[in-house]
Parts: structure tokens; C-alpha cells; sequence
């Protein structure tokens, strides 16, 4: 099988909004509070035609603290699923303290993904809007993009690229 270029997304921040809720950007708890990120849909429309497969790593630490139900966020999952070309979505249910090798900033989830769909990570990409997403993509030997939100203080250096949007993106990895 030939290997295959991709774009790894994280979730939260990326493909679809965070919520304030402990003082911190957080996971929507429910499709209430779940919206998508400006411009999601056209930017991975056109990854997609361009022949990215397009996959989803994200740490979803809630469900571990107990904050949120597995179910719930597997349900976020299948609705991304149905509206986005998304190949798969990795999941690590996980907290910081679990210390496994599928949370991010270890490439465990991208490393999954690129065995099971034969990807060239030299070819590929990482997108996320933390510093774990960044380092994770570089574990991998992904080129790597930080979605910089407006309001953001914070600057991740070791990226790549630093988008502003996701119409950046689809320029950058084309």
C-alpha cells in the first residue's frame, strides 16, 4: 500500500468551539454548548479534494475526572463524523496523571492513525491550538500548525506555521 499524506486535528479549539467553564477553555458538554469553529467545513472540504485524509487526536481529560460521559463525547465524535470528510477521530480518555502513551504530547493517537491508514508523516501535518498538539505532531515527524485563537496570550514556539484560521490552513497545505 502506498503511504498517504494527512492532516491530524485536534478536536476542541479546532473543529469545533471550547466553552469557558473552570476557568479554562474547555469541551462542550453538550450539543447546546457545541458549535464549530469559523470556516471547519470549507477548509476540510478542501483538504480533502487535495487528497489529505483527515483525522482527529484529541484528549478528552473530562471523561477521567468525571466531568463528562464517555458516551457524550462519542456522540460528539459521530456528529463530526457525519458532517466533516473525517476518516477517524482517536480519542484518549485520559488524564495528565495516567501518564499513557495515547495522550498528547505523546504521538500515541497519531501514531495509531498513521499505521492504520499507511500515513507519510513527512508528508503530513498537525493542527491544534496547544502547545501538546505541537509537540505531539513533532514526536510524530509531522510538519505542525498552531490555530492561534484572537485573545490568545500566549505564543507556541516550535511550530511550523502559526494560522489565524482555518482558510490559512488549507493555503499552507496546498
Amino acid at each position: 500500500m502506498d503511504s498517504r499524506k494527512a492532516v491530524f486535528l485536534d478536536r476542541d479549539g479546532v473543529i469545533n468551539k471550547t466553552v469557558q467553564r473552570r476557568g479554562a477553555a474547555r469541551a462542550p458538554q453538550d450539543f447546546s454548548e457545541f458549535a464549530w469553529v469559523d470556516g471547519v467545513h470549507a477548509a476540510l472540504a478542501t483538504l480533502h479534494l487535495r487528497g489529505y485524509l483527515l483525522l482527529v487526536c484529541t484528549n478528552q481529560p473530562d471523561v477521567a475526572r468525571g466531568w463528562q460521559s464517555r458516551d457524550q463525547v462519542e456522540a460528539f465524535h459521530r456528529h463530526i463524523l457525519d458532517a466533516l470528510p473525517i476518516a477517524r477521530v482517536y480519542a484518549c480518555f485520559h488524564d495528565a496523571a495516567d501518564n499513557c502513551e495515547c495522550r498528547k504530547p505523546k504521538p500515541g493517537m497519531l501514531l495509531t492513525g498513521g499505521q492504520e491508514f499507511a500515513v507519510d508523516f513527512a508528508q503530513s501535518y498537525m493542527v491544534g491550538d496547544r502547545s501538546s498538539d505541537i509537540d505531539a505532531g513533532r514526536a510524530a515527524g509531522c510538519r505542525t500548525i498552531f490555530l492561534r485563537h484572537p485573545g490568545d496570550a500566549v505564543l507556541v514556539s516550535g511550530a511550523d506555521y502559526q494560522i489565524q484560521s482555518l482558510a490559512e490552513l488549507a493555503q499552507i497545505a496546498l
